[in-house]
C-alpha cells in the first residue's frame, strides 16, 4: 500500500468531488430540453449505444427491475423515440431499438449540454484546462472501475 502525503485525505476529496460532481450534473440537466426524466433519458442513451436490446438486456444495463424498464420503453415508445421489433432468433423475444427521431433527440441533448460546458470551459486560463484535462482521465477511470 502507498502512502499518501500528510495533506491528501481521501475522504475530504471525495466529499468535495460528490458535491462538484452533483452540483455539474444539476447546471447540465437544466441544459435540457428533452423533457424526459433522467431515468428516461439514461435508458435511451444506453439503447443508443448498447442496442438494440431486450427488455431484460436494458434492465440488466441499467439496474433497474424489469416492470420499470417496460413502463420506461413504452413511454419511449408512446413519444416515437423507440420502436419494438420481434428477435429475429426468438419471436418470444422484443428488441427495442431507437428510432432516428430518439437519435435526434439524445444529439440535441447532447449537443446542448457540451456547448454549455465548452462555453464554461473557454473561461479557463491554459493552466486549469490542462489540470482539468488530467482530472477527466481519472474521473472517467473511476466511472469505469464497478462496472
Amino acid at each position: 500500500m502507498s502512502r499518501l502525503a500528510p495533506d491528501l485525505d481521501p475522504t475530504l476529496l471525495a466529499s468535495r468531488l460528490r458535491l462538484a460532481v452533483t452540483r455539474l450534473n444539476r447546471r447540465l440537466r437544466r441544459q435540457d430540453d428533452t423533457r424526459l426524466s433522467p431515468s428516461v433519458q439514461s435508458a435511451l442513451a444506453t439503447l443508443a449505444r448498447h442496442g438494440p436490446l431486450s427488455l431484460g438486456e436494458l434492465a440488466a444495463h441499467e439496474a433497474l427491475r424489469p416492470p420499470t424498464v417496460t413502463g420506461i420503453v413504452s413511454d419511449l415508445e408512446a413519444r416515437s423515440l423507440v420502436a419494438r421489433d420481434p428477435d429475429p432468433h426468438d419471436r418470444r423475444v422484443v428488441r427495442v431499438t431507437v428510432t432516428p427521431a430518439g437519435r435526434a433527440l439524445l444529439e440535441r441533448s447532447r449537443r446542448r449540454k457540451t456547448e454549455y460546458l465548452a462555453a464554461r470551459l473557454r473561461r479557463l486560463d491554459e493552466d486549469r484546462l490542462r489540470a482539468l484535462e488530467d482530472a477527466v482521465e481519472v474521473l472517467e477511470l473511476l466511472a469505469e472501475e464497478d462496472r
